[in-house]
Parts: C-alpha cells; sequence; structure tokens
C-alpha cells in the first residue's frame, strides 16, 4: 500500500444494499434503523465518458427465441421452479439452518446430471470427503457433477469459463469472497459483488445458476435485500427439523407462477418427493369420532390440502387461562375464542385452550377459522365429530362465515379423499358444482356448530 494513501471506504445498509458516503442512525433507501456497516470499497479510477455502442431495437423488432428449458425428473421441484430450468435462469434458494438445503441441491446436481447435462457443483462449508459421505447417503453417483472446494469468487470464473457447465450451484454465496474486498465473507459488500459477478457469467454463457443463501432469524435470506432482485427466481425451503415434511415456495419467478409449492419428506436416504400431500398430512387422522378434531382444506399456492385441527380444553387451573397455539398464530387463537364467547356464549375465559395443526404445518390463511372453533367448541362440550366432515370458511368478528378464495379446488380434494359432508360459506355455494357429497351452505358460526356437533 502507498504510504499516506487513504483507505477508501463506505457504508452499507444490511438490508437493502444502500451504499451512504458515512454513518446514520436510519438507511434513507430502506428506512431500516442501525443497519449501516462500513465496509472497504476497491479503487477505482474514474473513465472519461463515451458515446453508447449499444444495439437498440422496438419490441416489435426483437425477434422470439425459443429457450429450450431443462428438467430435473423431479416433479415437485421442476413445478416451483416454473416447470423447467432455462438457461441463464438464476435461482436463490434460503433455507433455516440444517433444513436441507444442501441435500436438496446435491440431489438436484444428481437429478440434472442423469439427464446428461454437465453440472458444476462448488461447495465452500464441506470439504471432498464430507461431500462423498454425504453423497454416498444420498445414494447419489455423481458421474456428470463435479465439485470443488474453492470460496475464491476469481477461480470460480476462471473455471465456468474454461468448462462449458449447464448447471451450476454455489454453496453458499455467503462463503464466497473477493479479493477486491478485504472484508470478510458473508458481508454486504461481498455477497453484492459476488453475486453480481456470478449472475453477469451465468447470463454471458447461458448457464443455470443457483445460489444458496442463509437466512436471518426473520427468515429472510441474509444479506442485501438487493440480492433478491438481482436473481430470477427465489425460492425458500421451510419446514420444521422435528418433523418430516419439508416445503419448496416461490416467492419470486420471472419464469413461472409463484402460486406453486413442492412437498418433501425428510428420510435417512434424503429427501423424496410426496406426490399425495393431503394423504400425508392426514396419515395420522383416525376413522373413529373424536371430539376435538376437525379436518379442513387450505390452499398452499395452488395446491389444495387438507390439514387436521386439533384441540383440547380444559378448565383453567391458573389465574389467567392459558392460550397455545401451534400452527397458527397465538393472536389468531385469542381472536377466535373472543369470537366463540362474544357470538355463541361459551365461557372460554374460564378454560385452558390448546390448539394444533396436526404434521407441524403452519396455517395462515383465513379459511381455517371455522374448523379451529368446531374443534374447540368440540373439545369443550365434549361431543365427537363425524371423521368424515370436513369444514372451510373465515369466521368475521360478528360471527358470519365469510367467502373464501378457489372453493371449488378444496371441496374436489375433500371429495377425492373420501368426505361425505363438508361445511362451506354460503357466499361460495354458487361456485360449488359437486354433487357427489353432501354440500352445506353456512352463513354464521352458531350453524355451523349445530351441525358439525349435532
Amino acid at each position: 500500500m502507498i504510504p499516506g494513501k487513504k483507505i477508501k471506504t463506505a457504508y452499507f445498509c444490511s438490508q437493502c444494499g444502500a451504499q451512504h458516503p458515512r454513518w446514520q442512525g436510519q438507511c434513507k433507501e430502506c428506512g431500516a434503523w442501525n443497519s449501516l456497516i462500513e465496509e472497504r470499497v476497491p479503487d477505482k479510477r474514474k473513465a472519461g465518458m463515451k458515446g453508447s455502442s449499444a444495439e437498440t431495437r422496438t419490441i416489435a423488432q426483437i425477434e422470439g427465441e425459443i429457450l429450450t428449458g431443462w428438467r430435473s425428473g423431479v416433479v415437485e421441484f421442476d413445478r416451483v421452479i416454473g416447470g423447467s430450468l432455462l438457461p441463464g435462469q438464476t435461482v436463490l434458494l434460503g433455507g433455516d439452518p440444517g433444513i436441507g438445503k444442501s441435500t436438496l441441491m446435491l440431489q438436484a446436481a444428481e437429478a440434472y446430471s442423469r439427464q446428461k447435462l454437465p453440472v458444476l457443483y462448488v461447495t465452500g462449508e464441506e470439504s471432498m470427503s464430507q461431500i462423498k459421505l454425504r453423497s454416498n447417503r444420498l445414494k447419489v453417483m455423481g458421474e456428470n457433477v463435479t465439485v470443488v472446494t474453492i470460496t475464491t469468487l476469481e477461480e470460480i470464473v476462471d473455471l465456468v469459463r474454461a468448462t462449458d457447465y449447464a448447471v451450476v450451484l454455489i454453496d453458499s454465496i455467503q462463503t464466497i469472497v473477493s479479493s477486491q474486498f478485504d472484508s470478510p465473507p458473508g458481508t454486504v459488500a461481498q455477497i453484492r459483488e459476488c453475486a453480481n459477478t456470478l449472475i453477469g457469467e451465468a447470463k454471458s454463457k447461458g448457464f443455470a445458476l443457483f445460489l444458496v443463501g442463509h437466512v436471518t432469524k426473520e427468515g429472510l435470506v441474509a444479506g442485501p435485500k438487493v440480492l433478491e432482485h438481482m436473481v430470477d427466481t427465489v425460492v425458500y425451503f421451510e419446514g420444521d427439523s422435528s418433523h418430516l415434511y419439508r416445503m419448496l415456495r416461490a416467492v419470486k419467478n420471472r419464469f413461472g407462477s409463484v402460486a406453486e409449492i413442492g412437498l418433501f419428506e425428510m428420510g435417512s436416504d434424503g429427501l423424496s418427493e410426496v406426490t399425495n400431500p393431503s394423504a400425508f398430512f392426514l396419515s395420522g387422522h383416525s376413522d373413529q369420532p373424536r371430539s376435538g378434531s376437525v379436518v379442513s382444506a387450505i390452499v398452499e399456492g395452488n395446491r389444495p390440502l387438507l390439514v387436521e385441527v386439533q384441540a383440547l380444553v380444559a378448565r383453567g387451573s391458573y389465574g389467567n387461562p392459558q392460550r397455545v397455539a401451534g400452527g397458527i398464530d397465538n393472536k389468531k387463537l385469542a381472536l377466535l375464542l373472543a369470537i366463540l364467547e362474544r357470538r355463541c356464549d361459551y365461557p372460554m375465559s374460564q378454560h385452558d385452550v390448546f390448539v394444533s395443526v396436526a404434521g407441524g404445518l403452519r396455517v395462515t390463511e383465513p379459511a381455517l377459522d371455522l374448523a379451529v372453533l368446531t374443534a374447540i367448541t368440540s373439545s369443550l362440550v365434549n361431543r365427537t365429530v363425524d371423521h368424515r366432515l370436513l369444514a372451510i370458511g373465515e369466521v368475521g368478528l360478528s360471527g358470519e362465515v365469510r367467502g373464501v378464495t378457489h372453493i371449488d379446488r378444496r371441496v374436489a380434494e375433500a371429495v377425492r379423499l373420501g368426505f361425505e359432508t363438508i361445511l362451506i360459506p354460503a357466499a361460495n355455494e354458487s361456485q360449488v358444482q359437486e354433487k357427489s357429497a353432501r354440500i352445506v351452505a353456512i352463513s354464521n358460526l352458531q350453524l355451523a356448530l349445530d351441525i358439525a356437533l349435532g
């Protein structure tokens, strides 16, 4: 370094990646507080402005090019990324530590290699021997999968330029470093520079690029938010490590729908597809009627899923009644209990209430309201609900049952799995043409409880 030469630094927002010349409490771009981190920036000489030589065309003059994508053969995986993987497509995969991101990527690499595609798997988190051990466990042959354990951006770029790979997987982007920055791996500047360079190489050479990213405690991909804007597709690998199922969900896709999910089951030999998710989540549902158990139909993406809601109500033994929810929001449970007490005159303030969505699935959509309230009331009065009854509907604050979306798909899935009585909102009655099951239109909560509990 030249003696006396000042090191140029700037402050980057860890949320959006915006650059600031000096520290300030709030980022002016995204409004995040205390998110600015000092980073060293490379010394780039200013070049004079020159005339543009870029070719311009109107949209009408652009000749359409039909891109042929690659299918991995894993239906659940292909569905989420858009049906097929396009040349130059960049995919960002996020997920909690230990959820199975590396397992998914290694199995995806094997799936693409079976289609006779040359695949490069770059890992900065495992050694060659560790990759081999995991490959043996997952039964990954990897004949067309090249594995390299490097973390330097420039080495990766040289490698992809020297060989014509169809698919390149980086596990993970937080471990890659560029020699242009003195900052450690995982910092805002490093992630942005490395991702930008790799995406540029993918677009220019035409290989598909997967970037694995760590997530923060809020469940978002760690690093600058701009990273999600740079890639074509953003998918999250979700699930609970205490349960077997994993869900692959797209939140952004320039080449396909974001209303798609893929379901997998984690086993000793890796991830396997769940082709019948409703049957999977209802595998423990008893054929014998029992109190506190009601099935409902939710929609994840474009896929209807049947889930079992279980409730247990007991007289409170403490000053304040307990409210414990698994799979639904605690505040949502408190709201539903207030509706049940105020509109149906059940003394919920004197009881402890425990509610769980069986299977560990987390549900946020309001169509589950009616099933939750029916299960709670069933447990409170100790009356069984017919195991062939299914309840769908959002419950409003005045006790009315409001309409939901995709009612035809929900009902069709329920009929396919043998449910004979289906409670639906009266507002959706005209949208259902199903004749092989008893469809009961419900306008208010009390009517639904009277029918379900007989």
